[in-house]
């Protein structure tokens, strides 16, 4: 029931300072996309998703979601790249969870961020684990993770 080319489009571009301006993600990205006459609600999602940076709290239903999804799709990628299929197709949230405990797995990916998500969402974890398996899953041979 949400706006898909809005939804689409900040999955696409929230991350579009990240090569150039790591040390001020989300503050650069939501300034060119303001300059360019982006959405005001298109220009926070983006400041959102980088809470801990911009200081900008997620709100709505899109930056909750952004912010919760953005790590938590990295972490699920992660678990496939690992197993010997490399797929989502046979990726059960079990095997997400299990990687979830080894804290020197996939280091990299903040799961307090997912974690705290998850909570503004009011979504159990393992929820939103499966929801993004099978969000992923119809890309999958497009980015290398099974057909």
């Amino acid at each position: 029931g949400e706006d898909v080319e809005l939804w689409g489009l900040v999955g696409l571009l929230h991350d579009l300072d990240w090569e150039e301006t790591p040390d001020r993600h989300g503050l650069e990205g939501a300034r060119w996309l303001e300059e360019a006459g982006y959405a005001p609600e298109f220009v926070r999602a983006v400041q959102a998703h980088a809470w801990e940076m911009t200081g900008v709290q997620p709100e709505t239903l899109l930056e909750k979601t952004l912010y919760t999804v953005d790590e938590l799709t990295g972490f699920v990628t992660a678990v496939a790249l690992v197993r010997p299929s490399r797929s989502l197709q046979d990726l059960e949230v079990s095997s997400v969870k299990k990687k979830w405990k080894d804290k020197a797995f996939a280091r990299g990916v903040n799961r307090e961020v997912i974690a705290r998500g998850a909570e503004m969402l009011g979504e159990p974890l393992e929820t939103l684990i499966a929801e993004t398996i099978a969000a992923l899953r119809p890309l999958a041979a497009r980015v290398g993770l099974g057909a």
